[in-house]
């Protein structure tokens, strides 16, 4: 049994936050599903554990709507993965998702640092 001290330092996904991980994440160049999840994992710190049960259906999801596409290739150790690239209409998405993070995170921002007393004022 794993206890609740070992997830301490995780950081849990807003809704939607890992689909534009994974574009930027692509944005880097085309990856498979581990080197994704690699990638995130180091980039995090080790914050960020993305399991393969929310990886492989956010990468289906964002190939249905065409902001990554894939093809079978061979990895540097000779297997073979399914490598996602992100599209051109991927770029886009992600663009406007990072504009509406960076609101929220002023917003959010501006809220958790405000001064309740100065808002009373």
């Amino acid at each position: 049994m794993i206890g609740r001290s070992q997830y301490k330092n995780r950081v849990e996904l807003l809704q939607g936050t890992l689909d534009m991980l994974i574009l930027r994440t692509l944005q880097w160049g085309p990856s498979h599903g581990y080197g994704i999840v690699q990638t995130l994992r180091t980039s995090s710190g080790d914050a960020l554990q993305v399991e393969t049960g929310s990886l492989y259906p956010a990468l289906h999801r964002l190939e249905r709507q065409g902001w990554v596409s894939s093809e079978w290739k061979l990895t540097e150790s000779n297997q073979r993965a399914k490598f996602y690239r992100i599209t051109a209409t991927g770029k886009k998405q992600l663009a406007a998702d990072l504009g509406r993070w960076q609101q929220m995170v002023d917003v959010i921002g501006s809220i958790m640092h405000g001064d309740p007393e100065a808002d009373k004022a």
